[in-house]
């Protein structure tokens, strides 16, 4: 039998889901609450069962009903699945973004999503964290939160307390607390004043008592202010000393703390991501209650996850798995990589008995990619984790878009056809400067046709057919520029040292023009995107790095005008012999990545 909650719950779902109506109208379903860890679908002569243990888990069944006439179970290998939303990187969802996000990961079956939050949460006292940052109110964490609850979707804080909080120590008041870079100055008074207020606010906001500290990638530990302070210490033991110190605040509020694992082996192994010996395994104390998350999204095998997994285990019995939903190296995201790489962590979860898997959706660099360009990321590992019984066809029934389609995105990115490597070329073709010629070495004019195949798989989508695709018309004009752009350089470097008029007269006066009027119409739609999505602040990056862009291009087209009108002799960009770019060992364009504007856009010092 249905019961009240369940009544009322789904009339709130029908207000807000029409393809669930639709299902609702045709079919009489009654569903019962069981202690399985999944769901199962039961057909009758006259009507359909639904057996299920969460809320999401039940609204993943009526999504797999869409597209099922026969009975049908699925189990989930894990206890808690999760999405974890970068909210620190520029980019602040609005809280109607997260909303959309929440129904979207709910009828997927996920059980919880995180806000990563650097300083993008208002803290009672600390005017100014997330001054100008667009930071959540506790009133917005408690509205979100309260309608998580009713999607099954448990809302979890992600908060730093040792580093990254780079945002913040441009204030005189907050260098009290920092020991070098962004790390907190260990033992302080008002890094512990600072910790008392974010945990009171914290416990206020949130109704979980299940947090992430952070804790990662603080590898100047000790060697700051501290240092001058204390002399050199054993940096783990000052990193276990902060973690006592973090636990007894948030045991105040009876919050169960997890935190990212890789410092434990930084400090450990003298900087190795976890590469430990047995003797340098003795030395690591995990303090029971402790949760340890280890993050890796950077191979497709199996044994990796494996090995590092039993590492782990051997730290802590508590130990939780985060893979990656790449989107975090441009406006291009890597889903088919990123499935391959959580296959097989999935994988070596399911035989070492991880009970929690989190995927994280980073949003390093500005937070180009679309929040949801990761959705065929998270339904196929939802999909993975529940056994794969859910027809691809319900993922167009939840968005509007066939997956296929929006798995043609990653494309746009050359020269990544087996889903097994990625690159962010589409980023830094579009930076490259037209001059310097950095990223020419790697540009071929056989890559724009492979762009080019993308779009008319792209263009296929209305807005009619679904309310993300607006994303699409970013997509469809990143490519236009990166038609003209890719190989741009090397046409104008080669007009010039061999003196072809011709070429350099359609340059100047018929492809830069149209270079800028597409960067214009680029500009609009990825503004379109953003507003749509995210809140005001942080968008003044993209416009300082894309109205540089054009602005940039205009100033070539000038110089290279003056050229051919004879009023300059030379281009001393274009005089120096343009090198072949190199990238650590291997600089093939299949694994090239290099994300950050400020080193793709010049080879001068931003």
């Amino acid at each position: 039998m249905e019961d009240m909650i369940d009544k009322l719950n789904l009339h709130f779902l029908l207000e807000e889901n029409n393809w669930l109506q639709l299902l609702l109208n045709q079919k009489k379903i009654n569903f019962k609450q069981d202690t399985i860890n999944g769901y199962q679908i039961h057909f009758y002569d006259d009507e359909i069962e639904i057996v299920y243990s969460s809320i999401a888990q039940r609204n993943r069944a009526l999504l797999a009903l869409t597209t099922t006439m026969h009975d049908v179970s699925e189990i989930s290998v894990v206890k808690d699945l999760g999405v974890m939303v970068d909210c620190s990187r520029n980019a602040v969802p609005k809280i109607s973004t997260l909303k959309k996000f929440i129904r979207y990961i709910s009828f997927m079956g996920y059980t919880f999503l995180g806000l990563y939050m650097e300083d993008t949460l208002k803290i009672d006292d600390e005017p100014y964290i997330g001054y100008q940052r667009g930071a959540y109110t506790t009133k917005d964490i408690q509205e979100l939160d309260g309608y998580a609850e009713r999607y099954g979707i448990e809302l979890r804080p992600y908060v730093q307390t040792l580093a990254h909080l780079n945002q913040i120590v441009r204030y005189e008041e907050y260098q009290k607390m920092i020991d070098v870079d962004d790390i907190l100055l260990v033992g302080s008074a008002r890094t512990h004043a600072y910790l008392e207020n974010l945990f009171a606010t914290l416990d206020k906001a949130f109704r979980t008592r299940k947090i992430n500290i952070g804790m990662d990638e603080a590898f100047m530990l000790g060697l700051g202010k501290y240092l001058t302070e204390h002399g050199y210490q054993n940096r783990l033991e000052i990193m276990n000393q902060h973690l006592q110190t973090v636990r007894e605040i948030a045991s105040k509020y009876n919050f169960e703390l997890q935190m990212w694992s890789d410092m434990f082996f930084r400090l450990a192994a003298n900087g190795s991501y976890y590469n430990l010996s047995q003797e340098q395994i003795q030395k690591i104390k995990v303090p029971e209650g402790v949760h340890l998350a280890y993050w890796d999204y950077y191979s497709t095998d199996v044994q990796h996850y494996a090995e590092n997994l039993k590492l782990h285990r051997k730290l802590s019995p508590n130990i939780s798995f985060v893979g990656g939903a790449w989107k975090w190296t441009g406006f291009i995201p890597h889903n088919r990589y990123s499935i391959h790489a959580c296959k097989a962590a999935i994988q070596a979860c399911v035989e070492h008995h991880i009970d929690e898997i989190t995927f994280a959706g980073w949003a390093d660099d500005g937070a180009e990619t679309s929040l949801f360009a990761i959705l065929p990321t998270l339904f196929t590992n939802a999909n993975e984790i529940y056994g794969n019984h859910m027809s691809e066809d319900c993922f167009e029934v939840l968005t509007g878009i066939p997956i296929n389609t929006f798995l043609v995105i990653d494309k746009v990115n050359p020269c990544t056809k087996d889903g097994f490597t990625h690159n962010n070329a589409s980023k830094y073709f579009l930076y490259n400067d037209l001059l310097q010629g950095t990223f020419d070495s790697v540009a071929q004019p056989s890559m724009i046709h492979e762009i080019q195949s993308v779009l008319p798989e792209i263009s296929s989508i209305s807005i009619e057919k679904s309310e993300l695709s607006y994303y699409f018309k970013t997509v469809q004009s990143l490519i236009k520029i990166l038609e003209l752009k890719l190989n741009l350089g090397n046409e104008i470097y080669h007009a010039y040292k061999h003196n072809d008029l011709q070429a350099f007269y359609k340059i100047v006066n018929q492809i830069l023009p149209e270079l800028i009027k597409r960067i214009e119409t680029f500009y609009d739609a990825f503004k379109r995107q953003w507003h749509l999505e995210n809140r005001n602040q942080g968008f003044e990056v993209q416009t300082i790095r894309l109205g540089g862009l054009k602005q940039r291009v205009i100033d070539v087209r000038e110089q290279l005008l003056a050229y051919q009108k004879g009023e300059i002799t030379k281009i001393d960009e274009l005089e120096e012999q343009h090198l072949d770019f190199h990238y650590f060992d291997d600089s093939s364009i299949e694994r090239l990545n290099y994300n950050l504007w400020s080193h793709i856009v010049s080879t001068s010092k931003l």
